[in-house]
């Protein structure tokens, strides 16, 4: 494959369209090798525009591949939460695309259908007209704009309601890594909200991972110094890129355990998403290229 091929120019770009649809790094990466496999047995100079042409390929494969994951899904043990990706501060500042590949708004992408998840990332996250859209998910231009609508609504109602500065967030986020280290409860307690509402997705692999949605700050905040006491080794939670945002990384013993990734609103922590899943830390082991 040549370095000039429109597969590999736009590579970052898919990999990105499928990770949207998929929540899933090593599912992306399966689509993309279906995708080339389509790609290269097609007559290349009939093709007047390679990338609206790859995309359209990749969407394709990935809602094939959403439906044969979806059982997988069902019977998944405990909360199923996106496999989390290492990303560089550049992520962060395309202030649009993280907020479009956090892990929060791909929790809420999981709330669509295929097609309307399809439709929603290729027209608010790539902006590609409708018609191009239409063609990728085999659909009417008219049906696409009726679908984008009611996505788009569904998403609002659902999305973290405000967007919080990056420097605020950042702190936010600090305050939570010294509480850890420290198994400060009342620093705990000080930096959630007290609606918090804590998701962890261990896969049914991970000892003490909790299988339900923890909510509430005093009930939560105990409910980690009590981990943190248990956890067998030395604990160690640092900040990293995650999907775009500051998030946290927990180690016990210099070994990768989890990632943490949250939302912020007024100062304090609304949100907690907690991937410890040993099969979905794979993409915390380099930096991801998301691009759009």
């Amino acid at each position: 494959m040549s370095s000039d091929d429109p597969f590999v120019l736009h590579r970052g770009l898919l990999f990105t369209v499928a990770y949207e649809l998929l929540g899933s790094a090593a599912d992306a990466e399966d689509v993309l090798q279906e995708s080339w496999l389509r790609w290269a047995a097609v007559d290349q100079t009939e093709i007047r525009e390679p990338r609206a042409y790859l995309v359209r390929i990749v969407t394709r494969q990935a809602l094939n591949h959403l439906r044969t994951v979806s059982r997988r899904r069902e019977e998944y043990v405990g909360e199923w939460l996106p496999e989390p990706l290492l990303t560089s501060p550049d992520v962060a500042d395309d202030v649009e695309l993280a907020d479009n590949v956090s892990i929060a708004m791909l929790t809420v992408l999981e709330t669509l259908g295929p097609a309307e998840r399809a439709v929603f990332v290729l027209r608010e996250v790539f902006d590609l007209p409708y018609d191009e859209i239409a063609d990728a998910v085999g659909r009417s231009p008219a049906t696409v704009r009726q679908i984008a609508h009611r996505a788009k609504e569904h998403v609002a109602a659902r999305r973290p309601r405000v967007r919080v500065e990056r420097s605020e967030f950042e702190d936010v986020v600090g305050r939570m890594v010294a509480a850890l280290n420290t198994g400060d409860l009342q620093g705990l307690m000080d930096v959630l909200a007290p609606d918090v509402v804590s998701v962890a997705d261990g896969g049914g692999k991970v000892r003490g991972a909790a299988r339900h949605p923890i909510v509430g700050a005093e009930r939560l905040a105990r409910y980690l110094v009590g981990g943190l006491a248990k956890a067998g080794g030395v604990v160690r939670a640092s900040t990293t890129w995650v999907n775009g945002q500051r998030g946290i990384r927990m180690e016990v013993d210099g070994q990768l355990v989890g990632v943490v990734s949250l939302t912020v609103e007024a100062g304090r922590i609304t949100r907690i998403y907690s991937i410890a899943n040993p099969d979905k830390l794979g993409g915390l082991a380099e930096e991801a290229a998301l691009l759009r």
